[in-house]
């Protein structure tokens, strides 16, 4: 009898126990829910301009920064800028249910759909107040960010840079399957004719469309129109491409998508420098500059993504092209190795277990290295130039790259041994029929992994009143201010040559020295994804 006694008793506690951890995850999602729709009501309601957003604002709104100090008009594009808030809000639909977070996913379709350029892609921003409004700002902010190149003249066309036209373009794609809602077609096929008609026939895609060449840049051919590995531009658009076969069944997308898999393979260079290059001209597929900053050149880091994409493409398609030419791009990266004493030079960051240092940059003739340096004070009399000395290089793009050889020579091995039977399961070029999208697209996804619950009690206690979560600003600026003409004149300063800014004209964004606290857009994504992961993974 004792027995059956102590048996009940424990039960007992072990049922309360239970009760009590339930209803304290209970409370936990109700927090947690409150929190995430309190803290989007803010950033919808107060912070976005009409559903569009930048990356970072001052608490009352007086100042906002996308990758350079922005109009509060402004709605930026690149990450992490308006359709990355667009796909956050469908996860949270997806995750809860609440048909709130559908119809702000909306608000944000419709403002990126009022920035649709006229060709049907998006440039990196845009500006409600108007075309004069945004030339303006090219002429004043733009024109004096000394290391922001790309922002020192007004194109007037769409860029495939940043992933700006593909990302906007992925969320409209997901949008419309959602609910099939007809208001977001015509966009979504503007943004897929664009896509098909701004192609080369020989299967890659250019920086920008339509093409212009109007911008000489310090004795330099335009760079825009040459066909574009950089940032992704080809693999950004295959993708999108494949996404659109896939869930809308657009079975004439197969040939343009295959044509650029192909371009992929075609571009990679001989051995034995036998990587990737950031861009190609047009008319004999070799290696081209760009930036003042990017030489002529084959790029290691671009070669390291290209090499865990092909492993991709061959997953993809299940032809072994895509493979043939990764050992001799390992082997190439391997070969360019630095010695210790150039690393020690380097002095940027300490390796990781099993890395070695490469030049980012490599001449493709010789295979010697290509060290980025710069003098002057600001845009109107800075330089920049290449020579072989690793040290004192620009510290606002790396002129060297950590390499994990065998980490890709492994995911290499895995994708040469995955069968063929698994890949005809899960490629959607191989398989028949529709194929849905993922359920979750921010970079969090709950179906991965749960985040951990000291980790969201934190993020629901450090929410404000108001709804926002304040943060200290990692990136501010200098105001803009008209450069004097004796700060133009040619100089060979060198107290800069390692800074992301110059002087006070510089208009180039800076890692802040100072605390300065503020809202930020990329903070809002990482807590709500965290608290999707959440509930996604603690419901019943």
């Amino acid at each position: 009898m004792n027995k059956l006694k102590c048996a009940a008793m424990g039960l007992a506690l072990v049922a309360c126990s239970f009760t009590s951890l339930s209803a304290q995850s209970s409370k936990m999602n109700e927090g947690v829910l409150k929190t995430m729709k309190t803290a989007t009501q803010f950033m919808m309601d107060k912070v976005s301009y009409h559903g569009g957003f930048v990356w970072s604002y001052l608490p009352d709104l007086s100042r906002s920064w996308g990758e350079m100090e922005a109009k509060r008009t402004m709605v930026w594009i690149q990450a992490p800028g308006t359709p990355l808030v667009g796909q956050l809000l469908l996860d949270a639909y997806h995750a809860t249910g609440d048909e709130y977070y559908y119809e702000e996913a909306k608000k944000v379709a419709n403002v990126l759909i009022w920035g649709q350029e006229p060709c049907g892609g998006w440039n990196y921003m845009f500006d409600m107040a108007g075309e004069n409004s945004m030339k303006e700002w090219y002429a004043t902010v733009g024109k004096n960010g000394w290391r922001m190149e790309e922002f020192q003249h007004y194109y007037g066309n769409a860029t495939f840079d940043d992933s700006v036209t593909s990302d906007v373009a992925k969320f409209l794609l997901r949008i419309y399957v959602e609910k099939y809602d007809p208001t977001f077609r015509p966009a979504l096929d503007k943004a897929i004719h664009f896509i098909l008609e701004s192609q080369y026939p020989v299967g890659g895609w250019p920086q920008r469309y339509p093409l212009m060449y109007d911008h000489v840049f310090q004795g330099k051919a335009d760079y825009s129109s040459f066909i574009t590995l950089n940032d992704d531009v080809i693999p950004d658009n295959i993708d999108f491409l494949i996404q659109c076969y896939q869930a809308l069944g657009l079975k004439n997308l197969k040939e343009p998508i295959m044509r650029a898999l192909n371009m992929v393979i075609v571009l990679q260079q001989g051995a034995p420098y036998a990587g990737w290059a950031d861009q190609y001209t047009v008319e004999d597929l070799q290696p081209a500059h760009a930036r003042s900053y990017e030489p002529r050149s084959i790029n290691a880091g671009t070669t390291v993504a290209m090499i865990h994409k092909m492993c991709d493409y061959y997953k993809l398609t299940g032809e072994t092209k895509f493979l043939s030419g990764i050992p001799a791009a390992i082997d190439f990266l391997e070969s360019m190795k630095l010695p210790d004493s150039e690393v020690a030079r380097f002095g940027r960051r300490p390796l990781e277990e099993g890395q070695i240092l490469v030049p980012r940059f490599i001449n493709p003739e010789d295979g010697k290295p290509l060290y980025v340096h710069r003098k002057g004070t600001n845009a109107w009399n800075g330089t920049y130039y290449i020579d072989q000395d690793i040290s004192n290089t620009i510290a606002h793009y790396s002129s060297a790259s950590a390499i994990n050889i065998e980490s890709l020579r492994r995911y290499y091995e895995e994708a040469k041994a995955t069968p063929k039977e698994e890949l005809a399961k899960n490629s959607p070029l191989l398989c028949n029929g529709l194929t849905p999208l993922p359920k979750y697209y921010v970079s969090y996804r709950p179906a991965r992994r749960g985040a951990k619950p000291d980790t969201v009690e934190q993020i629901v206690k450090s929410i404000t009143k108001e709804g926002s979560w304040l943060t200290p600003l990692t990136s501010l600026s200098n105001p803009y201010k008209p450069c004097p003409e004796t700060n133009k004149q040619p100089s060979d300063e060198t107290r800069y040559g390692s800074t992301f800014v110059g002087d006070e004209y510089d208009t180039s964004c800076y890692p802040a020295k100072e605390e300065v606290m503020g809202i930020s857009t990329q903070v809002y994504v990482s807590n709500m994804a965290k608290l999707i992961q959440y509930i996604t993974t603690n419901e019943k």
